[in-house]
């Protein structure tokens, strides 16, 4: 079955699912060859009972753009997670999550799932940019950032912290990287 690379960021009011809400949810399904599949997006109502962290909340306070953007018609999580739901699930393959870091993003949307539609259709299958930059680089994990892959795995488009438009960037990122791994092999 073909895989889907579903590319997903999430922009939250703090580090832990459950404890903290996820505040927006963007997602853009790939194929191997860049093709754009479909995107998703929400906004989520903060989870009740939650609170925000104070480190997070300082550092919103510094993006004042992205901050309106994350809490323009918030919906409530179940309504948006079930909605996320079935956009998966009308996707014409094996969705596999990718995200940077997968560490920080799929808990969330894992949790997300979970909590609110009771199925993940990721299951576990989870790639992690950074890692997957580490093997290609063969360097240190800490040694391969954004700011040390090469110019060629970047399309021109921004880096706005709104999830959507990260999911996009960073999606783009992960399909270059597989055609320069695919070009690196022939």
């Amino acid at each position: 079955m073909l895989e889907i690379y579903v590319s997903t960021d999430v922009e939250t009011d703090g580090p832990v699912a459950g404890k903290h809400s996820m505040l927006s949810i963007g997602s853009a399904a790939y194929t191997a060859d860049k093709q754009l599949l479909g995107t998703f997006s929400a906004n989520l109502e903060t989870l009740p009972g939650a609170q925000p962290d104070a480190k997070t909340a300082a550092w919103w306070a510094t993006q004042p753009a992205a901050w309106a953007a994350c809490r323009q018609q918030p919906e409530a999580p179940a309504l948006a997670m079930a909605r996320y739901l079935a956009w998966l699930k009308s996707l014409a393959g094996k969705p596999v999550f990718v995200a940077y870091p997968s560490a920080f993003d799929f808990p969330f949307v894992y949790w997300y799932l979970m909590e609110f539609t009771g199925e993940n259709p990721f299951g576990y299958s989870a790639i992690d940019i950074k890692t997957y930059a580490m093997a290609l680089l063969r360097k240190p994990y800490r040694a391969c950032g954004k700011m040390t892959m090469p110019k060629a795995w970047f399309d021109p488009a921004p880096h706005t912290h709104v999830a959507l438009d990260d999911a996009i960037e960073q999606g783009r990122l992960f399909c270059n990287m597989l055609a320069a791994n695919l070009a690196a092999t022939d």
